[in-house]
């Protein structure tokens, strides 16, 4: 097939890259001449493991290829993707201006046959309707053209393995027509069909996300009565995620969620649920728990460093992906700095997105020893492997003061008291 994607962020790209590599033509359509360029040269401008091997090898076999025009996409489509960001307004609404910027353009450029156009965006129910209502009103009176909805899982950091192995492909549409060709589009890849109509599948991927949030919360939660009883968070929750009705996957503790999906999508959800007049207080909770997780390590972090000298590991919203989008680091280095401290911070691949907001407010270092060093305290909040595995000994002599405030657990506190840290973590009793 002939198939074009209009964005090319973590989910367009990496989506557009797997479905060339499976022998289609793919078109990925971009708005900004600078970011085509570099994409023509093989460079995916996100970091992605092992994104940029496989986008040059697919321009190397001539299967993807990267404009600005839609006239030189869309006609010979017969499939196309919209993979717009759908970031939140000021009052937590999705911001569909993008999505509906898209249908109009792309609408203008049907072929004069039947064209699938599909919605990878996360869209609230019913805006699908909206763009097959666009698309009719301005598209060529021959061309024939179906919606779908076809929500994305994809993890940062593993979405090629996300793409070739979801747990299920949602296709959600009111054409019988649009759902045989991407059932035929997603045939190589593995993962439970979902066939449904539209609404359901834009509701499915909010639904997933809120669940994801609310695990996290509910984790945040738990720590927080732990650290008031003296409970250890983590053994409590690995109690609990041995029942097979409950599991302890991303019911983790921490300096709570970020990025592109979970926090609009809550927020998305409950703004959502006040337009159709449901009770939206538990979203509204799950939210307020992820902020006060925030708060928290904060305030952990005020009354234990009194020396202004401060190191921060981690400013990625995850590991191994440089998305900072809706990342903790970004409130935990806001708020420091209105305390007057002088920050240096180190990630493997995020380090120049943050660049980007805090310029020279920020000391940025290459390797997390030089970043350490002479600090009154280590701050970690993102869990890359390269902290797990980083020689503390090393750490503790290079620090003024070894003290570490730990928002993602990743070290066990009876080595930290080893090894002679004073060490407050998250849902745990401090080491002091």
């Amino acid at each position: 097939m002939t198939i074009s994607f209009v964005g090319h962020g973590y989910v367009g790209l990496v989506t557009a890259c797997v479905l060339a590599d499976f022998g289609n033509k793919v078109w990925v359509i971009g708005h900004t001449k600078e970011k085509i360029e570099r994409l023509k040269k093989g460079d995916p401008i996100i970091y992605e493991p092992g994104l940029k091997e496989l986008l040059q090898k697919n321009i190397k076999a001539n299967r993807i290829f990267f404009t600005l025009d839609y006239n030189k996409a869309v006609p010979q489509s017969d499939v196309i993707f919209i993979a717009v960001g759908t970031p939140p307004k000021d009052g937590g609404e999705a911001d569909l201006s993008s999505v509906y910027s898209v249908a109009e353009k792309l609408g203008k450029h049907l072929k004069l046959g039947f064209t699938v156009v599909s919605c990878k965006s996360t869209v609230p129910v019913g805006i699908n309707i909206k763009v097959e209502g666009i698309l009719t009103k301005v598209k060529p009176q021959k061309a024939n053209v179906a919606v779908a909805s076809c929500p994305e899982f994809l993890r940062e950091g593993s979405a090629i393995y996300d793409t070739l192995n979801p747990d299920r492909v949602v296709i959600g549409s009111d054409s019988k027509k649009a759902i045989d060709r991407l059932i035929e589009l997603h045939h190589p890849i593995s993962g439970k069909r979902v066939i449904t109509n539209l609404a359901s599948a834009e509701l499915i991927k909010y639904t997933s996300n809120a669940m994801l949030a609310t695990k996290i919360s509910f984790a945040n939660l738990i720590s927080f009565y732990c650290e008031k009883t003296g409970a250890d968070v983590e053994t409590v929750l690995d109690a609990v995620g041995i029942d097979k009705r409950i599991g302890r996957i991303f019911m983790n503790p921490g300096v709570g969620y970020g990025g592109s999906c979970l926090p609009k999508d809550v927020k998305a959800l409950t703004k959502m649920g006040e337009v159709l007049k449901i009770n939206t207080q538990f979203l509204e909770s799950v939210n307020a728990v992820n902020t006060q997780a925030q708060k928290n390590l904060l305030q952990k972090i005020l009354k234990n460093i009194k020396n202004k000298n401060i190191c921060v590991w981690g400013l990625t919203f995850k590991p191994d992906t440089d998305d900072i989008r809706e990342a903790p680091s970004l409130f935990m280095l806001k708020e420091l700095l209105k305390y007057d401290y002088t920050i240096s911070v180190y990630d493997p691949v995020g380090s120049g997105n943050i660049k980007k907001i805090f310029g020279k407010k920020l000391i940025y270092h290459k390797d997390p020893y030089t970043a350490v060093k002479n600090s009154a305290g280590l701050i970690i909040l993102t869990e890359w492997n390269e902290f797990k595995q980083v020689d503390l000994e090393k750490v503790k002599k290079l620090m003024k003061n070894p003290l570490i405030v730990d928002g993602r657990n990743i070290y066990e506190p009876k080595t930290m008291a080893h090894l002679g840290f004073k060490y407050f973590s998250v849902g745990r009793k401090p080491i002091a």
